[in-house]
């Protein structure tokens, strides 16, 4: 996938009120005259689907609090008017089987209004919708748009700004025009790609300074589902969620005392969905981690502000795998729009040399969690440490390790030097015969856990029990309509998380990295 990025991320345009939920609601437009329509809409909807099943089946407040989905054939209809997605799989199943019965390329004439109508009905939709519920309390105050088309986003972008510089955009968090290109159209390099990557662009598109991203994916399942799992990520930027503190050392340009430190302001994201959280519920009542324990550091939902106190470096090569344990986490440099410009850049800037002269160093980082919160009835704080990793790329990975009173005895024996023949060769032979792969690619290992959540989330139609005659209603009545009740959700079995590969450090690879994207 690639994506180019029209202005800075910093520069979007935030809410200047913090809403109760800070994830936005989303209004997907689905563009169906593209001259590759036939081919798009199949894995379109499965991409759809997947994502969000796991919406619907992660335990916890919902990633995507509301979704409403616009088809535009030439003009615009609203399939799905905003639904609150936990509890309703149900309802999106349905829509997506809808989606997906639309007629095949050529049956409509290509043109752009059709969408700057649905990005106006959207917003008019979702300004209404905000009314509806602000007595009981809203759920959210902004929305995302994400207009998906084969035709040329160029030209796309030009109607948008053309036709909406006169609409109230308060509400609009950002609008995303996504170009759904062919193999054929991508260059080898774009290919490679999985996850959108987004790079500055010369030329600014902006309508009452809120920017549209413009990205090309391919029209492949891989790819499109990737890009609707952003939409998994925390996109709360009320605040930062973590402060590395580093010694200010002796390089400071102003006379400042020995206890002064470094504080970089930080962001926290998954590199991966705890599968933990796939282990209860649907209805977002199963089991999460205690963001109470000082073993757990969450990045969604963020509980408050985290602080890592950086103790001293250690050689990448003498650290054991076998001592790290729990999920990644990935640590940016924040993009809080509270932040000051030169703030903001400064705090980039330092980062990003923090990031370069580890790698140049070799170094990872062991650093001491503080506790969020003194409370003076504790006695005493127990702290849990993490190792920080540099990568190739802007971001640092940070994993729990281990500490004394956690580690178990294990006794480590020499390897033989020499084995007898009748027993090597045997070994030999099995190893010579299993396909070798340069890097591990997850996106090769599918474990059906689309196909089990799809099943595990169906609510099929309640049926009524039979009523004895004298109870049943006359002919010339209108029939009762038929009561939905809720059925509860079976619990979602999943596997526990995969133990982590004892190996020499020297040779691991960098887990930030991008694995190539497998051909279809």
């Amino acid at each position: 996938m690639n994506s180019r990025k029209l202005l800075s991320e910093t520069r979007r345009t935030f809410p200047a009120t913090k809403a109760p939920c800070q994830q936005p609601s989303r209004i997907l437009i689905v563009d169906v005259t593209s001259p590759s329509w036939a081919n798009t809409c199949s894995v379109l909807c499965e991409a759809l689907e997947n994502t969000l099943c796991l919406a619907c089946g992660l335990a916890g407040p919902c990633r995507v609090p509301l979704l409403s989905l616009y088809v535009v054939q030439p003009q615009q209809e609203c399939l799905l008017p905003f639904t609150q997605v936990k509890e309703n799989f149900g309802r999106i199943q349905a829509c997506i089987s809808e989606l997906r019965l639309l007629p095949a390329e050529g049956s409509f004439p290509q043109g752009g209004s059709g969408v700057v109508q649905a990005v106006q009905d959207g917003l008019q939709q979702f300004k209404q919708y905000s009314r509806h519920t602000a007595a009981g309390g809203s759920t959210n105050s902004s929305v995302e748009i994400t207009v998906l088309t084969s035709q040329s986003s160029k030209e796309m972008v030009k109607q948008l700004e053309k036709k909406l510089k006169d609409v109230d955009l308060v509400s609009l968090r950002r609008l995303q025009v996504i170009e759904v290109l062919k193999r054929d159209f991508l260059e080898p390099e774009d290919v490679e790609q999985c996850v959108p990557a987004e790079e500055p662009s010369s030329s600014d598109i902006a309508i009452l300074g809120m920017d549209i991203d413009v990205q090309t994916v391919e029209d492949n399942v891989i790819s499109l589902e990737m890009l609707f799992k952003t939409w998994l990520h925390d996109y709360g930027t009320e605040r930062e969620q973590l402060h590395l503190l580093l010694p200010l050392g002796g390089f400071s340009h102003a006379a400042a005392p020995k206890s002064t430190i470094m504080c970089l302001k930080c962001d926290l994201q998954e590199r991966l969905l705890d599968p933990a959280l796939l282990s209860g519920p649907a209805d977002g009542t199963g089991r999460a981690a205690d963001p109470s324990s000082p073993w757990h550091v969450a990045a969604w939902p963020a509980p408050g502000l985290h602080k890592l106190q950086v103790v001293k470096a250690l050689k990448s090569e003498g650290v054991c795998e076998s001592v790290l344990y729990g999920l990644p986490f990935i640590i940016k440099p924040t993009s809080c729009w509270q932040l000051d410009w030169d703030e903001l850049e400064t705090n980039q800037h330092s980062f990003h040399a923090l990031c370069h002269s580890l790698l140049q160093r070799k170094w990872m980082l062991l650093a001491r969690h503080e506790p969020q919160n003194t409370n003076p009835n504790w006695n005493i704080v127990v702290h849990s440490y993490y190792v920080i990793v540099p990568s190739d790329s802007a971001t640092l990975l940070v994993k729990a390790v281990a500490i004394r009173e956690l580690l178990l005895p294990s006794a480590f024996p020499a390897l033989l030097a020499e084995h007898p023949e009748r027993i090597r060769g045997p070994i030999e032979s099995a190893l010579n015969s299993l396909e070798v792969e340069v890097a591990y690619n997850p996106l090769h290992l599918k474990s059906n856990l689309y196909k089990y959540l799809k099943s595990s989330l169906y609510k099929p139609p309640h049926r009524q029990q039979a009523q004895p005659r004298e109870q049943r209603p006359e002919r010339h009545q209108p029939k009762q309509p038929q009561s939905r009740a809720k059925a509860a959700v079976a619990p979602l079995l999943m596997a526990p998380s995969p133990l982590q590969t004892f190996r020499p450090a020297a040779a691991r690879r960098d887990c930030c990295e991008r694995s190539p994207l497998p051909r279809e």
